[in-house]
């Protein structure tokens, strides 16, 4: 089993929005599991939604009346606000019987989020950061669209479309970032005549 639900990054540029929050998953209506709120220990409430795999484990192991370690991916909605997509649990004592010594805490501690990907807008004096993120083309071989994540933290504007490596932390209902990373200026797009240039990985 995987010690980690964050990943190791693979690639120089490899774009991804992933976290971990501690909370209790409330859904909307009893018979409607997939929309509801993850509520934190300090009373926040953010809009989230149960993907994939993650449903069958909470209709089979766990109960939504307790506490648990989710792992998400973090969206921003056209208002601004903090949208959760859950996209798992991180419960190895409850999940994992082949190896029930894993420790459910994490070294990062709750509300860490890793988020790598190109700065498109900053304004240091109120905080305001928001950051680009391209993502993997789907199974049937569309392409998803970009979308960008609002944070809070000072960056100054010169590192504008650059390439960055962000620790970023849930604080109430928004991310602050905690450090930043430039890893590289962005490379330059295909120019109408055929030119182009190697584009980053996508993850």
């Amino acid at each position: 089993m995987r010690q980690h639900p964050i990943p190791p990054v693979t690639e120089p540029l490899q774009f991804r929005a992933i976290g971990i929050v501690r909370g209790t998953y409330c859904p909307i209506e009893p018979a409607i599991v997939t929309r509801g709120n993850l509520v934190g220990a300090d009373g926040s409430s953010i809009d989230a939604v149960l993907l994939g795999r993650v449903l069958s484990l909470v209709k089979r192991h766990l109960s939504l009346e307790d506490e648990h370690l989710w792992v998400v991916y973090p969206r921003s909605r056209d208002d601004q606000k903090l949208h959760l997509q859950v996209v798992g649990v991180w419960e190895p004592r409850t999940l994992a019987s082949d190896d029930p010594d894993l420790p459910d805490h994490l070294p990062e501690g709750d509300g860490f989020f890793s988020v790598r990907g190109e700065l498109i807008f900053t304004k240091p004096e109120s905080g305001d950061v928001v950051i680009k993120i391209r993502q993997l083309p789907r199974a049937d071989g569309s392409r998803p669209q970009p979308f960008k994540l609002q944070l809070k933290g000072s960056i100054s504007m010169e590192h504008l479309r650059h390439f960055l490596d962000l620790r970023v932390r849930l604080q109430g209902e928004l991310l602050h970032i905690e450090h930043w990373e430039v890893i590289a200026p962005m490379p330059q797009r295909s120019d109408r005549r055929g030119g182009a240039s190697k584009k980053p990985k996508r993850h």
